[in-house]
């Protein structure tokens, strides 16, 4: 039987919320060393910010330091409840094109499962596997 994504997904997650800046968020992603965080209202997961959204959308755009996350982050989030499987979370990652995917249970955030947490604990089907390999084939190139 394969893994649940509560079995194996960080909880330990850091986050911002809409009073903290990019500024603050692009030194968070600096002290935790992620390009990746959550962005909640109390511990509702109502979006997420990446170290591309400060860039593209932040300070590409000449935003300040200062410019609010919800000017720069991704409102459109994708998650999946605790009890997903492995192989079931790595079918969304790849037909998102997603590399981490926050865990939520009665739409507050309980954790986040990332590529390299599939890889490292369990074995997924090749269709996800493939499709999983080609999102950091695409990332990295």
């Amino acid at each position: 039987m394969s893994k649940t994504l509560r079995e194996i997904m960080t909880t330990d997650c850091a986050v911002v919320t809409l009073k903290d800046n990019i500024f603050e968020a692009a030194v968070k992603m600096k002290q935790e060393d992620t390009g990746f965080i959550p962005v909640v209202d109390g511990r509702k997961l109502i979006g997420v910010l990446t170290d591309r959204d400060l860039v593209v959308r932040g300070y590409a755009e000449k935003h300040s330091g200062s410019t609010a996350i919800s000017e720069v982050m991704s409102g459109r989030v994708v998650s999946v409840g605790p009890e997903t499987t492995v192989d079931e979370a790595a079918k969304v990652m790849a037909k998102e094109q997603i590399r981490r995917l926050p865990v939520v249970e009665n739409g507050e955030l309980i954790g986040i499962v990332s590529i390299g947490d599939l890889a490292v604990r369990d074995k997924f089907e090749d269709e996800a596997g493939q499709a999983l390999s080609q999102i950091s084939e695409k990332t990295h190139s």
